[in-house]
């Protein structure tokens, strides 16, 4: 059964087995509150154990992209449609959330986005590689972010 996050009273619900469990909650409620603001859309959460379709889409694009495979024990994931664009979530228990974007009409506007929560290690799998810019959020504190333009097809 999904479970609707709530950006006004932020829980780790779901979370706790990550030392950055707090962070990683806020940055969850961030993203809650982007979609709830932006599209009027609840976002809606599943652990990782009951939706494994959502996982094995994700780790194929980050696989067939850029050879990248997470040791990381994703936790939860989100999946879902809104005005053209398909939305997937993995938070990982390191405090890792991975997005990818997936516009249907147009093929310039699809990436795979990375946001780490306060507190975490830049992850070994990234590391290198991507150069993350900082956020300031009243629910995540500093998040760190980057992204990389998806090209193929899924």
């Amino acid at each position: 059964m999904p479970t609707v996050v709530d950006f006004e009273h932020v829980s780790a619900a779901g979370l706790e087995s990550s030392s950055v469990a707090e962070a990683l909650a806020g940055l969850r409620a961030n993203e809650a509150r982007y979609f709830m603001n932006k599209y009027k859309h609840a976002f809606t959460v599943l652990p990782a154990d009951e939706s494994q379709d959502t996982l094995d889409y994700v780790n194929r694009i980050l696989k067939e992209e850029r050879h990248i495979e997470f040791a990381a024990r994703p936790l939860e994931t989100s999946r879902f449609e809104v005005e053209g664009i398909r939305m997937a979530y993995v938070f990982y228990e390191d405090g890792l959330a991975v997005n990818v974007m997936y516009t249907i009409d147009n093929p310039k506007k699809r990436a795979v986005g990375f946001k780490l929560s306060e507190g975490m290690e830049v992850p070994k799998e990234l590391d290198g590689t991507f150069k993350f810019a900082r956020q300031k959020s009243k629910l995540a504190g500093t998040i760190r972010g980057s992204f990389f333009v998806i090209k193929g097809e899924y």
